[in-house]
């Protein structure tokens, strides 16, 4: 088992603890606030990836290929969601941001919670995806809405992790992805 391993299991175990009540909390309000809206509207306001992205603790990301077909690197990341685009911190030498500098500006998203995606046996393909569109969003402002939100979102793990995604931000070190999801 590597250094990554036991941290993203050591990460899902503490989340899994906290999450439980979000997202209990997170899928009571959604429920009470749908009964309030007219049918139709319902249907049109609140896909199942919206739900997912509202609920979940991580994404599972793949760049896309030339030719639309999923790369073999595939990565469950902490997010955080910027309106409907979806947000990611990563080192600037990982696969995600070096795919951008290549041309593959293209990704699948999966949102949903399945362990590390070694150990998932490819379960995230049955939860709700989009492809989109991946950029790196350099803005500092963006930087700091963004980090202030995987603050909130990761309390238990952001007095380690925090300080280190924004002094990688400030060096380059880090980059913030934006994936803007294709909405039908």
């Amino acid at each position: 088992m590597t250094r990554h391993d036991d941290l993203s299991e050591s990460l899902f175990s503490r989340a899994h603890a906290v999450l439980d009540r979000r997202s209990f909390l997170v899928g009571a309000a959604a429920s009470l606030a749908a009964l309030a809206w007219p049918a139709g509207a319902r249907a049109q306001s609140a896909s199942k990836l919206d739900q997912a992205l509202a609920t979940s603790y991580v994404v599972y990301v793949t760049p896309l290929k030339s030719d639309g077909s999923e790369s073999t690197c595939h990565g469950e990341v902490w997010f955080v969601t910027d309106g409907q685009d979806v947000l990611v911190v990563t080192a600037a030498d990982r696969w995600r941001a070096a795919a951008i500098g290549k041309g593959l500006d293209r990704a699948r998203l999966w949102a949903g919670e399945h362990g590390i995606w070694k150990r998932a046996a490819k379960a995230w393909e049955k939860s709700p995806s989009t492809d989109a569109r991946a950029s790196l969003d350099a803005d500092p402002a963006v930087h700091a809405r963004a980090l202030a939100r995987f603050g909130e979102k990761y309390a238990s793990e952001w007095g380690k992790w925090g300080p280190r995604f924004e002094k990688g931000l400030a060096s380059g070190e880090r980059v913030l992805i934006r994936y803007t999801p294709d909405r039908a």
